[in-house]
């Protein structure tokens, strides 16, 4: 058996999936437009000292045409996310730099509420196995990670296709009712007794 396969993290063609320890990590990140205020460190510790969830949102490219639809909608749905204890995040291998000069020139992302991660190395992008071999940009990948920083949840779109949040909503309300949640299942709905 190739030794690899046991360690999806090492190998770009490999999402690291359910069950597994998000990476840790510690990369620069926009925050603000308030001058002084623009950068932090973001560190995966960002959800676990608070005992919440996190969902982060990967797009390919910053000043592109997909990728803002997707980042407006996910900060209409901020407060549905805050609600259910979740941290939300959104990350790129764009720098910081290019994460702010986005932020200051589209109008439909210059109030987002959640940090723009910039992974300019591509190294989390490459552990979490989402990078694209051809151009070397992440996928439109999501994961919800739990309060003990273990992954539940990973979808994987095509470059084309923008995601829909509402649907991460849906599986995050499932996943925290901690129950077995029939297909179409959605938040007030009954669970499935065993």
């Amino acid at each position: 058996m190739n030794n690899l396969l046991l360690n999806p993290c090492i190998i770009n063609d490999k999402v690291l999936s359910i069950d597994k320890p998000f990476p840790k990590f510690a990369k620069h990140a926009v925050v603000s437009t308030k001058p002084g205020e623009e950068f932090a460190v973001v560190t995966n510790d960002i959800h676990l000292k608070q005992n919440k969830w996190m969902t982060m949102f990967w797009w390919p490219k910053d000043f592109t045409f997909v990728c803002p639809t997707e980042l407006a909608e996910f900060n209409h749905s901020y407060a549905e996310f805050k609600e259910r204890d979740t941290v939300l995040v959104g990350a790129s291998t764009d720098t910081e730099f290019v994460h702010l000069a986005w932020r200051l020139s589209h109008p439909d992302l210059k109030n987002l509420q959640y940090p723009m991660i910039a992974d300019t190395s591509k190294s989390l992008a490459e552990e979490l196995g989402i990078l694209s071999s051809d151009e070397r940009i992440a996928y439109r990948a999501t994961f919800i990670v739990d309060p003990t920083g273990v992954i539940k949840w990973v979808s994987v779109y095509d470059l084309k296709v923008g995601r829909n949040v509402k649907e991460v909503l849906r599986v995050l309300d499932a996943l925290q009712t901690d129950e077995l949640c029939p297909c179409n299942w959605s938040k007030g709905q009954s669970t499935i007794k065993k």
